[in-house]
Protein backbone atom coordinates (compact mmCIF):
# COMPACT_ATOMS: atom_id res chain seq x y z
CA UNK A 1 0.00 0.00 0.00
CA UNK A 2 1.50 3.14 -1.17
CA UNK A 3 0.18 6.89 0.53
CA UNK A 4 1.65 9.73 -0.59
CA UNK A 5 1.73 13.46 0.31
CA UNK A 6 1.74 16.38 -2.02
CA UNK A 7 1.18 20.31 -1.61
CA UNK A 8 0.36 21.06 -5.54
CA UNK A 9 0.40 24.70 -4.68
CA UNK A 10 -2.90 25.48 -6.82
CA UNK A 11 -4.31 22.01 -7.64
CA UNK A 12 -6.07 23.03 -10.69
CA UNK A 13 -3.24 24.58 -12.27
CA UNK A 14 -1.56 21.41 -11.92
CA UNK A 15 -4.49 18.92 -11.93
CA UNK A 16 -2.32 17.54 -15.43
CA UNK A 17 0.81 17.16 -13.03
CA UNK A 18 -1.18 15.10 -10.93
CA UNK A 19 -2.41 13.02 -13.83
CA UNK A 20 1.16 12.45 -14.92
CA UNK A 21 3.01 11.45 -11.47
CA UNK A 22 0.09 9.34 -10.16
CA UNK A 23 0.15 7.65 -13.29
CA UNK A 24 4.13 6.61 -12.83
CA UNK A 25 4.25 6.49 -8.90
CA UNK A 26 0.31 4.96 -8.56
CA UNK A 27 -0.05 5.44 -5.02
CA UNK A 28 -2.97 4.12 -3.30
CA UNK A 29 -4.40 7.41 -1.03
CA UNK A 30 -2.92 10.92 -2.31
CA UNK A 31 -2.90 13.73 0.54
CA UNK A 32 -3.22 17.14 -1.17
CA UNK A 33 -2.51 20.66 0.62
CA UNK A 34 -2.77 24.01 -0.54
CA UNK A 35 -5.49 22.82 -3.42
CA UNK A 36 -6.50 26.48 -3.34
CA UNK A 37 -9.79 26.09 -4.76
CA UNK A 38 -13.79 25.72 -3.06
CA UNK A 39 -15.05 22.63 -2.74
CA UNK A 40 -17.52 23.44 -5.63
CA UNK A 41 -14.67 24.05 -7.86
CA UNK A 42 -12.19 21.12 -7.08
CA UNK A 43 -11.52 19.03 -10.00
CA UNK A 44 -13.24 15.75 -8.68
CA UNK A 45 -14.51 14.44 -11.96
CA UNK A 46 -10.87 14.54 -13.88
CA UNK A 47 -9.30 12.71 -10.28
CA UNK A 48 -12.24 10.36 -10.45
CA UNK A 49 -10.75 9.27 -13.86
CA UNK A 50 -7.68 8.78 -12.84
CA UNK A 51 -8.90 6.32 -10.36
CA UNK A 52 -9.12 7.69 -6.76
CA UNK A 53 -13.28 7.38 -6.71
CA UNK A 54 -13.36 8.24 -2.99
CA UNK A 55 -12.55 12.02 -2.16
CA UNK A 56 -12.33 13.79 0.96
CA UNK A 57 -12.38 17.27 0.47
CA UNK A 58 -11.89 20.64 2.20
CA UNK A 59 -11.31 23.59 0.54
CA UNK A 60 -11.56 27.67 0.19
CA UNK A 61 -10.67 30.16 -2.31
CA UNK A 62 -7.26 31.02 -3.07
CA UNK A 63 -5.26 30.18 0.29
CA UNK A 64 -4.98 26.69 2.06
CA UNK A 65 -7.26 23.84 1.42
CA UNK A 66 -6.75 20.23 1.91
CA UNK A 67 -8.22 16.73 0.28
CA UNK A 68 -7.16 13.36 0.47
CA UNK A 69 -8.27 11.23 -2.64
CA UNK A 70 -8.18 7.11 -2.19
CA UNK A 71 -8.68 4.04 -4.65
CA UNK A 72 -10.76 2.88 -1.44
CA UNK A 73 -13.75 3.71 0.63
CA UNK A 74 -12.69 6.71 2.94
CA UNK A 75 -14.43 6.25 6.57
CA UNK A 76 -14.94 8.93 9.38
CA UNK A 77 -14.33 12.16 7.50
CA UNK A 78 -13.35 15.31 9.47
CA UNK A 79 -12.78 18.21 8.49
CA UNK A 80 -10.96 20.82 10.50
CA UNK A 81 -10.24 20.59 13.94
CA UNK A 82 -12.74 18.96 16.88
CA UNK A 83 -11.75 20.43 19.33
CA UNK A 84 -11.86 24.45 20.74
CA UNK A 85 -12.95 26.72 18.32
CA UNK A 86 -13.36 26.75 14.78
CA UNK A 87 -10.31 27.15 12.54
CA UNK A 88 -11.16 29.92 9.62
CA UNK A 89 -8.69 28.02 7.83
CA UNK A 90 -8.97 24.78 5.98
CA UNK A 91 -5.57 23.20 7.02
CA UNK A 92 -6.62 19.81 8.48
CA UNK A 93 -9.05 16.89 7.28
CA UNK A 94 -8.79 13.38 8.42
CA UNK A 95 -10.01 9.69 7.09
CA UNK A 96 -9.84 6.00 7.68
CA UNK A 97 -8.98 3.78 4.70
CA UNK A 98 -7.88 -0.04 4.89
CA UNK A 99 -7.75 0.32 8.90
CA UNK A 100 -5.46 3.06 8.66
CA UNK A 101 -6.38 6.70 10.31
CA UNK A 102 -4.84 9.43 7.88
CA UNK A 103 -4.77 13.17 9.31
CA UNK A 104 -3.42 15.26 6.51
CA UNK A 105 -2.27 18.43 7.92
CA UNK A 106 -1.19 22.16 5.88
CA UNK A 107 0.51 23.71 8.81
CA UNK A 108 0.98 27.28 8.47
CA UNK A 109 3.87 29.12 6.98
CA UNK A 110 4.10 31.55 10.15
CA UNK A 111 5.77 34.07 7.49
CA UNK A 112 8.14 35.77 9.81
CA UNK A 113 8.98 34.99 13.55
CA UNK A 114 7.36 36.63 16.40
CA UNK A 115 4.65 37.78 13.74
CA UNK A 116 1.04 37.33 14.38
CA UNK A 117 0.61 34.14 11.58
CA UNK A 118 4.27 33.02 13.61
CA UNK A 119 1.88 32.65 17.08
CA UNK A 120 -0.54 30.61 14.57
CA UNK A 121 1.45 28.34 13.13
CA UNK A 122 2.80 27.70 17.06
CA UNK A 123 -0.80 27.44 18.29
CA UNK A 124 -1.80 25.17 15.68
CA UNK A 125 0.69 22.83 16.31
CA UNK A 126 -0.54 23.02 19.56
CA UNK A 127 -4.28 22.08 18.84
CA UNK A 128 -2.71 19.20 16.39
CA UNK A 129 -1.14 17.47 19.59
CA UNK A 130 -4.78 17.74 21.56
CA UNK A 131 -6.50 16.41 18.55
CA UNK A 132 -4.44 13.57 18.60
CA UNK A 133 -4.55 13.05 22.07
CA UNK A 134 -8.55 13.26 22.25
CA UNK A 135 -9.04 11.36 18.87
CA UNK A 136 -6.82 8.48 18.52
CA UNK A 137 -4.26 6.30 20.37
CA UNK A 138 -0.42 5.51 19.62
CA UNK A 139 -0.68 1.91 19.63
CA UNK A 140 -3.05 2.80 17.27
CA UNK A 141 -2.30 2.33 13.17
CA UNK A 142 -2.46 6.21 12.55
CA UNK A 143 -0.30 8.58 10.11
CA UNK A 144 -0.16 12.34 10.25
CA UNK A 145 1.65 13.60 7.11
CA UNK A 146 1.28 16.80 5.01
CA UNK A 147 2.80 20.34 4.47
CA UNK A 148 4.15 20.68 7.83
CA UNK A 149 6.62 23.66 6.43
CA UNK A 150 9.46 22.49 9.53
CA UNK A 151 12.57 21.28 8.56
CA UNK A 152 13.35 18.62 11.77
CA UNK A 153 17.15 18.59 11.83
CA UNK A 154 20.23 20.07 10.70
CA UNK A 155 19.91 17.25 7.34
CA UNK A 156 16.88 18.56 6.39
CA UNK A 157 17.82 22.33 5.16
CA UNK A 158 21.20 22.83 2.42
CA UNK A 159 22.59 24.61 5.06
CA UNK A 160 21.20 24.58 8.90
CA UNK A 161 24.02 27.77 9.54
CA UNK A 162 21.91 29.73 6.90
CA UNK A 163 18.18 28.80 8.24
CA UNK A 164 18.86 29.05 12.36
CA UNK A 165 16.39 31.01 13.53
CA UNK A 166 14.48 31.74 10.56
CA UNK A 167 11.29 30.44 9.44
CA UNK A 168 11.35 26.65 8.83
CA UNK A 169 13.84 26.20 11.10
CA UNK A 170 13.61 28.10 13.90
CA UNK A 171 13.69 26.43 17.64
CA UNK A 172 10.58 27.06 18.77
CA UNK A 173 9.36 25.45 15.03
CA UNK A 174 11.24 22.72 16.54
CA UNK A 175 9.69 22.23 19.82
CA UNK A 176 6.54 22.88 18.80
CA UNK A 177 6.79 19.93 16.51
CA UNK A 178 8.68 17.65 18.74
CA UNK A 179 5.50 17.65 21.21
CA UNK A 180 3.23 16.39 18.21
CA UNK A 181 5.89 13.92 17.53
CA UNK A 182 6.13 13.06 21.30
CA UNK A 183 2.77 11.82 21.34
CA UNK A 184 4.04 8.53 19.54
CA UNK A 185 4.87 9.24 16.07
CA UNK A 186 7.94 8.09 13.90
CA UNK A 187 9.44 10.28 11.05
CA UNK A 188 9.29 7.69 8.08
CA UNK A 189 11.77 8.70 6.08
CA UNK A 190 14.46 9.44 8.94
CA UNK A 191 13.88 5.84 10.30
CA UNK A 192 14.38 4.40 7.00
CA UNK A 193 17.49 7.02 6.12
CA UNK A 194 19.04 8.38 9.48
CA UNK A 195 22.42 10.08 7.54
CA UNK A 196 20.58 11.02 4.14
CA UNK A 197 19.96 14.51 3.57
CA UNK A 198 16.90 15.33 1.31
CA UNK A 199 14.69 17.89 0.54
CA UNK A 200 11.03 18.10 -0.64
CA UNK A 201 10.64 22.10 -1.42
CA UNK A 202 12.98 24.46 -2.78
CA UNK A 203 11.88 28.25 -3.17
CA UNK A 204 11.02 29.43 -6.40
CA UNK A 205 13.22 32.35 -5.61
CA UNK A 206 17.01 32.91 -6.32
CA UNK A 207 17.15 29.77 -8.05
CA UNK A 208 16.74 27.43 -5.18
CA UNK A 209 15.73 24.28 -7.22
CA UNK A 210 18.96 24.53 -9.29
CA UNK A 211 21.43 25.33 -6.44
CA UNK A 212 19.38 22.83 -4.65
CA UNK A 213 18.93 25.48 -1.53
CA UNK A 214 16.24 22.96 -0.45
CA UNK A 215 14.30 22.31 3.33
CA UNK A 216 12.52 18.58 3.88
CA UNK A 217 9.17 20.01 5.23
CA UNK A 218 6.84 17.73 3.88
CA UNK A 219 6.63 14.78 6.42
CA UNK A 220 4.86 11.31 6.69
CA UNK A 221 4.52 10.20 10.91
CA UNK A 222 3.71 7.13 11.60
CA UNK A 223 2.92 5.40 14.46
CA UNK A 224 5.08 2.30 15.59
CA UNK A 225 1.88 -0.51 14.25
CA UNK A 226 2.95 0.79 10.84
CA UNK A 227 6.43 2.22 10.96
CA UNK A 228 7.17 -1.26 11.25
CA UNK A 229 5.07 -2.34 8.18
CA UNK A 230 6.87 0.58 6.21
CA UNK A 231 9.33 -0.83 3.95
CA UNK A 232 10.22 2.31 1.71
CA UNK A 233 10.08 6.41 1.78
CA UNK A 234 10.61 8.03 -1.89
CA UNK A 235 10.75 12.24 -2.60
CA UNK A 236 9.70 12.47 -6.01
CA UNK A 237 12.22 15.12 -6.41
CA UNK A 238 12.34 14.81 -10.36
CA UNK A 239 8.38 16.47 -10.30
CA UNK A 240 10.15 19.72 -9.19
CA UNK A 241 11.87 20.24 -12.91
CA UNK A 242 9.24 19.61 -14.68
CA UNK A 243 7.24 22.74 -16.63
CA UNK A 244 5.72 25.23 -14.33
CA UNK A 245 5.96 22.52 -11.34
CA UNK A 246 5.01 23.58 -7.52
CA UNK A 247 7.58 24.27 -5.37
CA UNK A 248 7.20 20.81 -3.07
CA UNK A 249 7.68 17.37 -4.53
CA UNK A 250 5.29 14.37 -3.71
CA UNK A 251 6.63 12.20 -0.59
CA UNK A 252 5.52 8.54 -0.57
CA UNK A 253 5.54 5.78 1.96
CA UNK A 254 5.13 1.82 1.49
CA UNK A 255 3.02 -0.31 3.60
CA UNK A 256 3.35 -3.86 3.48
CA UNK A 257 0.28 -6.06 4.31
CA UNK A 258 1.48 -7.58 7.49
CA UNK A 259 3.17 -7.18 10.80
CA UNK A 260 6.79 -7.89 9.49
CA UNK A 261 9.01 -6.57 6.43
Amino acid sequence: MKIATWNTNSLRVRVDHLRKWANIADPDVICLQETKTVDAQFPSEAIHEMGYIHQAIYGQKTYNGVAILSKTPLQDVHKGFKEGESDPQCRLIRATTRGIRILNCYVPNGNRVDSDKFRYKLSWLKRLRKELDSDVLPTEPVLVCGDINIAPSDDDTWDPFEADGHILFHPKEHRALKRVVDWGLQDAFRVLNPRSQAFSWWDYRAGGFRKNHGFRIDHIYLTPSLMERCTAVEIHRDVRGWEQPSDHVPVVVTLNQGGAK
